[in-house]
């Protein structure tokens, strides 16, 4: 088994068992349960704050954006005004684009040698990458704004209503939630890439296998806490909204399993602004994305260029006159 994804794998696992031994062998709810947590969310807001801050800093003189097609130019030539923009309207119309449908991504293709065809290079369409990574983040978001009813009183009508929908299809008791099952589906379809995938595998790293296989646990976690082990959630609804106003209470009966649940989302999000995960949030402030494709209609000037001492023709021609009549150049002035 490759390295980059068996230490990962591992790595994962002594976390849960961290987790999971430390509540049930020594009792460590307190720390696994309210210091952790607490700490993980420190880290997360001040590293994404330092990330977007640092990004937003960043110097961009000039104009750099990715174009697909063809710019702005004579009348009589048809722009492609989403994925060449020249105005701000356009710019934002790509970027709503870009984040809730991946649109660069949906054009994505991959290559590969066609054997049929004397091992011809070709081109297709990689359908299934766009259609895994959308479910994959939609299926997150929806896990993630149903969890807020755990952390709210009265819970959000339009959380009920997310809920309802989530749950549409009643297979036994308690139903299935659909954001669960296709964000384990579309998680290790994209952690199947990674390993399967002989070219994907050649540039991934151990960092690309980790933010996955904790993904994995803390999908396994849930689902194993709502359809097989039963945890207490009146308890769990009393414990979170204790952490929300600082007034934390221990539940009774709520095993191991469930601290380990927290304690892996807790990696996650400490873990989140040290990776490459913050995709999140660099996907706004990306000069790639988020600038109109200007040039041919306004000149851009970098304005952190200092003064610079010209040298004239004339000053020039005064300094090396004598060598240029020698060699039987001509000149403007004999002296």
């Amino acid at each position: 088994m490759n390295q980059r994804y068996l230490i990962p794998l591992t790595a994962v696992f002594l976390l849960f068992l961290l987790a999971y031994v430390g509540v049930e062998g020594a009792g460590l709810q307190v720390v696994f349960g309210v210091l952790i947590p607490y700490l993980a969310l420190l880290v997360f807001l001040g590293g994404f704050l330092k990330k977007v801050l640092g990004w937003a800093a960043s110097a961009v003189p000039f104009r750099i954006p990715t174009t697909c097609g063809q710019q702005k130019s004579m009348d009589w030539v048809k722009q492609n005004s989403i994925d060449n923009p020249n105005t701000t309207g356009g710019v934002l119309l790509r970027m709503v684009f870009e984040i809730f449908l991946f649109r660069s991504l949906f054009r994505n293709t991959k290559a590969a040698f066609n054997r049929n065809a004397s091992n011809k290079l070709s081109y297709s369409w990689e359908i299934f990458l766009w259609a895994g990574a959308l479910a994959f983040h939609y299926a997150f978001l929806v896990v993630i704004l149903r969890h807020l009813r755990f952390f709210t009183n009265p819970v959000p009508e339009c959380i009920g209503w997310l809920e309802f929908f989530d749950g549409i299809v009643q297979l036994g008791l308690p139903g299935i939630m659909l954001s669960g099952v296709v964000l384990a589906a579309a998680t290790l379809f994209l952690l199947g890439r990674r390993i399967f995938d002989a070219k994907v595998n050649y540039i991934s790293q151990a960092a690309d296998y980790f933010p996955l296989f904790l993904i994995l646990g803390i999908a396994a976690t849930g689902i194993a806490m709502r359809y097989f082990t039963k945890v207490d959630i009146v308890g769990i609804k009393e414990f979170t909204m204790g952490l929300v106003t600082f007034n934390f209470v221990i539940p009774e009966g709520v095993g191991g399993l469930f601290y380990a649940h927290i304690f892996l989302v807790s990696i996650l999000f400490a873990y989140f602004p040290l990776s490459k995960l913050m995709h999140m949030g660099g996907v706004f402030l990306s000069p790639t994305r988020n600038m109109a494709n200007n040039t041919r209609a306004q000149r851009h000037v970098n304005p952190w260029n200092y003064d610079v001492k010209t040298h004239t023709y004339d000053e020039y021609e005064d300094h090396f006159r004598d060598k240029m009549i020698e060699a039987g150049l001509p000149v403007e002035k004999k002296e």
